[in-house]
């Protein structure tokens, strides 16, 4: 299997939103995808039509000592889904404490799912530091950055890679870290002008296209499902698709520079 680890430094950027259209463009590709919540939040199983009053997921399941494979959900698109369920704060902490005291959890619970080598599981995690985004990348092999064309995104980004550089970057399965800049709106020449900054600072690093803001985004989940699915002729979802094939590109590296060796 493939992990990729869905980051960003701050909140708003939409983050959520792509790692669940980034998992429906992959499994139209013929993969399977699994998707994992990581947010407490809980709010990734709503672009799947997991049901809303659903409280099953994978925080519950690892407190209770029972396999994830009983908080497997079938998600719109063919996409797999593994909530984190809903807890009260108590059960939070404790299952905070429980992920922070192993760092090699996720990888372990993943390894038990036995998947497949060309399975890809898509990891979504809260904005900024926090345990669930550092067990993430412990178990990462590719770290996905999800920022806005705008000025506080800019600043941010060399914190989460220093992030980065502590807890995926070690690893020899680590093949790197992308970028994809969000929610672009080129009307606005601020955009186009931090857009440009971005370009020059990050390099190859940056997915060479934009997702196009899209009042469909929206739309789609408020019926439960992904843009892919609600509007596949819309200019984000061929933004969404053309980013889907580059980041399959590069995760595909992994298993060729891993032969080579």
């Amino acid at each position: 299997m493939k992990v990729i680890t869905v980051v960003s430094a701050k909140g708003g950027v939409g983050k959520t939103t792509l790692a669940a259209n980034l998992a429906s463009v992959l499994a139209a590709r013929n993969r399977r995808v699994i998707v994992l919540d990581l947010d407490p939040q809980n709010a990734l199983r709503l672009h799947f039509g997991i049901p809303l009053d659903s409280i099953d997921g994978i925080s519950r399941a690892t407190l209770s000592h029972d396999p994830w494979q009983t908080v497997m959900f079938d998600g719109v698109d063919g996409v797999t889904v593994l909530p984190y369920g809903a807890l009260v704060e108590d059960d939070r902490r404790r299952f905070e404490t429980l992920v922070d005291r192993d760092p090699a959890w996720l990888a372990q619970s993943l390894h038990s799912l036995a998947l497949d080598a060309n399975d890809i599981v898509i990891v979504d995690t809260p904005p900024g530091s926090s345990v669930y985004t550092r067990t993430a990348l412990s178990a990462a092999n590719f770290a996905l950055n999800v920022v806005l064309a705008d000025a506080a995104s800019y600043a941010a980004i060399p914190g989460m890679e220093r992030m980065v550089d502590a807890y995926a970057a070690p690893r020899k399965d680590f093949a790197g870290q992308g970028y994809v800049v969000n929610q672009v709106d080129q009307s606005r020449q601020l955009s186009k002008d931090v857009l440009k900054v971005l370009r020059d600072m990050l390099g190859a690093k940056l997915f060479p296209g934009v997702i196009h803001q899209d009042e469909g985004i929206a739309e789609a989940l408020a019926c439960d499902t992904t843009l892919i699915h609600y509007d596949p002729l819309s200019q984000a979802t061929a933004d969404l698709r053309a980013c889907g094939d580059w980041l399959l590109a590069a995760i595909d590296s992994i298993a060729a520079s891993r032969n080579v060796a």
